[in-house]
């Protein structure tokens, strides 16, 4: 098949189409910078903003699946920006694709659309969307998720994915802001639990999304539904940090600071970063705070039995690649 991946330049949207590439399926990406190593693997490479209607219609053409991967990350931003790309950039894609006649659209949502103040612990897909968000992300996938699923129907079939805590090799995300803040010594744990969290390595997530893809190519009953994917091995998020940085050749996490504590840092930061329009990221978010000390799993029975979702990649085998790729690399910036 003609696929074509929004994102496909960044951490899960090159393994994407990495494993379309092998599998012989044709690709097309839509992404703001150059990816020559995507370009000499084969790659139709199209430079351009997600934002932009006419150039998202464009990357369509000829196409017959979208894999929307593109979207800004967390944990800062502002606000409009996050509308404006995670919103208005999904409502472009959909509309491109019904006027391009294309069937199938594949998203990359977030567990972050159902998970509030509290602990989430084993929950399925019957959970609700958070009644309030502690940032700007997660408030723009959930309205971008929902937007995807309404779009379902006879003409275009939609599915959403919601990958928990990506990582892996070639991590551009998690690995390298631990290893700076460890190095600055600024790196503490907050509270004094370790709550289990899940997490998904690369190669599993991006697995995913071609089963998806191919279930709703075949016509399975998966249209208009979201999945949660991940290992399936919920692991303290202290623990799983510790690991990271143990694999990198870095020393563990040393220090504490009260959950209390750092979310009332946060606000205060966070207060002034928007009030004398601060475009760089504060030390601290509230949104980090709250993914650090609850616990957030999940049940992903259904994407087992709909979309024969099996993760196989380990985390044991996933921390010997990470090691591996570190000690390659000899150092991570």
């Amino acid at each position: 098949m003609r696929a074509l991946v929004t994102g496909g330049g960044g951490f899960l949207g090159s393994a994407i189409v990495r494993m379309l590439r092998e599998r012989g399926d044709s690709v097309v990406v839509l992404a703001r910078g150059e990816y020559p190593e995507l370009v000499a693997s084969g790659v139709e490479l199209l430079r351009g903003d997600i934002r932009d209607p006419a150039v998202v219609r464009s990357a369509c053409s000829g196409c017959e699946i979208i894999f929307h991967v593109a979207a800004k990350p967390p944990p800062w931003g502002r606000r409009e920006d996050y509308e404006a790309i995670n919103v208005g950039g999904t409502a472009n894609v959909i509309e491109a694709a019904q006027s391009a006649g294309i069937a199938h659209l594949v998203y990359t949502s977030s567990p972050s659309v159902v998970a509030g103040d509290g602990d989430v612990e084993g929950s399925d897909e019957s959970l609700p969307y958070a009644s309030t968000f502690l940032a700007d992300y997660p408030r723009s996938k959930a309205a971008a998720e929902r937007l995807v699923l309404a779009a379902n129907g006879p003409n275009l079939a939609t599915v959403a994915l919601r990958p928990h805590l990506i990582w892996g090799p070639g991590d551009p995300h998690f690995l390298p802001r631990f290893i700076a803040r460890a190095r600055s010594g600024q790196l503490r744990r907050i509270g004094s639990s370790d709550p289990l969290v899940d997490t998904v390595f690369v190669e599993n997530a991006a697995a995913a999304h071609l089963l998806a893809a191919d279930k709703l190519r075949a016509g399975a009953p998966v249209g208009g539904r979201a999945f949660f994917i991940s290992n399936g091995e919920p692991i303290g998020v202290w623990t799983m940090v510790d690991r990271m940085l143990e694999a990198a050749g870095e020393q563990p996490v040393k220090g504490r600071v009260p959950t209390w504590l750092a979310a009332g840092v946060a606000f205060v930061l966070e207060s002034i970063h928007r009030l004398f329009a601060i475009k760089k990221e504060p030390r601290i978010t509230r949104f980090l705070v709250h993914e650090v000390s609850r616990a957030h799993w999940f049940d992903i029975t259904a994407a087992r039995r709909d979309l024969g979702y099996e993760p196989t990649v380990s985390l044991d085998e996933g921390f010997d690649r990470l090691r591996n790729w570190c000690e390659e690399r000899g150092s991570v910036e």
